[in-house]
């Protein structure tokens, strides 16, 4: 393999493809493998109530997109503005030191 073209690698590409879908269906062998404990199941999170700062982005993007969106997408974009504010919510939370600087440096 120390030695080989692009011409051979690209056809060598599909093989490994089909080989790795062939190697899927087999199962591991299970002879190899300890016994496993049986995961205990955890408790799925409880949705918290919506902020009211979501609720009035849900209400504008009513009055401004409502008769753009289809009633089957407002859970998810409901869900979609929620998960905007609570990530607003967590940056606003992180405190900057004077000191600290972006990663970058900008010269003109």
């Amino acid at each position: 393999m120390d030695n080989i073209d692009r011409r051979s690698f690209v056809k060598f590409m599909p093989a490994l493809g089909a080989a790795g879908l062939i190697a899927a269906k087999f199962p591991p062998n299970v002879a190899a493998q300890a016994p496993t404990a049986s995961p205990s199941p955890t408790p799925s999170p409880t949705p918290s109530a919506p902020s009211p700062l979501a609720e009035a982005y849900v209400e504008v993007t009513k009055v401004r997109f409502g008769s753009q969106i289809q009633p089957s997408q407002w859970d998810q974009i409901k869900r979609d503005l929620e998960g905007n504010v609570r990530n607003a919510d967590r940056l606003r939370g992180v405190k900057l030191q004077n000191g600290d600087e972006p990663d970058f440096f900008f010269t003109a």
